[in-house]
């Protein structure tokens, strides 16, 4: 699988042949120095069970393709010579993480370790406008964001798009139905102005999700991350691998029904959980309707106590809390993760959803602590894509060109 999750091809099915192996090996040695690090050469034989001699040359090999650096600790106090530590590069491969949102534009890289060293934003009103046109945009941002990486001695070997939409099992990269940008089967790389930079799209919510992950630091956890702009969607990670569905279609929880014979939905059906919880309703029910930033409107006058909002918020919270028993029935997750806007919405939406599922979920044990924010905000789907590709690139260092002699 891939660190999207979605199957392919690489070094966990590469035959076992010598070349294969190596590449296994590699990708042992770098995953236990971004693991473990900093790692003496020794270390890493321990954590890896490899023998010294071949992780000397696997080092080699990686300090050659700029993933790993070596050098010297601090006296010891010892007799000798010092000691020699390996660590991650953070002048070395980077991935590019883009995010096309309804209202904004965001462009991330980070290095090796994971560090943002790079972060871009700009406003700008997507919905409705032509795919090309925003993908061209998209693209001169991520280029910026890579010259700014450039000077700071960072490669970008990886790239990926978070969009707002629907992301089949596609080896394709097609955006299947983004219907709050009004995309149908849009295929980023066929507007991308750069063929060699084009970016692997996926869906924002589960990129949110893979960055709460790592942010948590619990991979093995099962969890649901619910995240909203103008829609509403959620990603499923079970046991610690994200859950796509047989076709890359799991987590449409804003389309979920939660008053079959409620207010009809532009995707034909009735009733559906955008209507109450979504951006456009929690605004219409507001009166805050064509706000620049809902997400911080809607935070200051609840803030301030506003009613018409403290009413809108707690409606959107039941609706919330009532879509999200079937999720808890059906997965036994962990616990609930509210991101993106509801994050920032947190402390007035969670009273309604704990008291929804604390009334709701009878057959498993549950305690309203189980749903929390994320802390990470309207932040997670950009440093999400960001982060998966240094995943991958940690999983298949071998990909990586050689930069220096060895």
């Amino acid at each position: 699988m891939t660190a999207l999750g979605r199957p392919a091809g690489g070094p966990e099915t590469v035959p076992a042949s010598q070349q294969g192996m190596r590449r296994q090996n590699l990708a042992a040695v770098l995953g236990a120095v971004a693991a473990h690090g900093p790692l003496s050469r020794a270390d890493v034989a321990g954590h890896t069970g490899l023998t010294r001699p071949a992780v000397s040359s696997l080092v080699d090999e990686l300090i050659g393709r700029a993933a790993l650096t070596e050098t010297e600790t601090a006296p010891s106090g010892r007799v000798g010579r010092p000691g020699r530590a390996l660590d991650l590069d953070d002048r070395g491969p980077a991935g590019l993480g883009l995010e096309i949102g309804v209202t904004h534009l965001a462009a991330c890289v980070v290095d090796l370790r994971g560090e943002p060293r790079v972060w871009r934003r700009v406003e700008r009103a997507n919905a409705g406008r032509p795919a090309a046109r925003v993908l061209e945009e998209a693209a001169a941002l991520g280029a910026d964001a890579e010259s700014e990486a450039a000077a700071l001695g960072l490669r970008v070997e990886g790239r990926v798009l978070a969009v707002p939409g629907v992301v089949p099992n596609d080896p394709g990269g097609l955006v299947a139905h983004a219907p709050n940008l009004g995309w149908r089967a849009v295929r980023p790389a066929d507007h991308w102005p750069d063929p060699a930079t084009v970016p692997e799209p996926e869906n924002e919510a589960n990129l949110g999700a893979l960055a709460e992950q790592r942010h948590l630091g619990h991979p093995a956890e099962t969890f649901v991350h619910v995240s909203a702009e103008a829609g509403i969607g959620a990603a499923l990670v079970i046991d610690g691998r994200l859950f796509r569905g047989a076709r890359g279609f799991a987590g449409e929880l804003g389309h979920l029904p939660v008053h079959p014979e409620g207010a009809p939905c532009p995707c034909g059906a009735r009733g559906c959980l955008e209507q109450y919880a979504g951006e456009a309703a929690v605004l219409r029910e507001a009166g805050l309707a064509g706000a620049h930033d809902p997400v911080a409107v809607l935070a200051e006058r609840a803030g301030a106590g506003d009613a018409a909002t403290l009413r809108a918020l707690d409606r959107a919270g039941r609706a919330l809390g009532l879509a999200l028993v079937p999720a808890v029935d059906l997965i036994d997750p962990d616990g609930l993760v509210l991101g993106g806007a509801y994050a920032e919405l947190a402390d007035w939406l969670l009273p309604p959803v704990r008291a929804e599922l604390a009334a709701r979920v009878t057959v498993r044990p549950w305690t309203p602590e189980a749903v929390r924010p994320s802390a990470l905000g309207r932040r997670g789907p950009v440093l999400g894509a960001a982060w998966s590709t240094v995943q991958r690139i940690i999983a298949d260092p071998a990909r990586l060109p050689f930069r220096r002699a060895v």
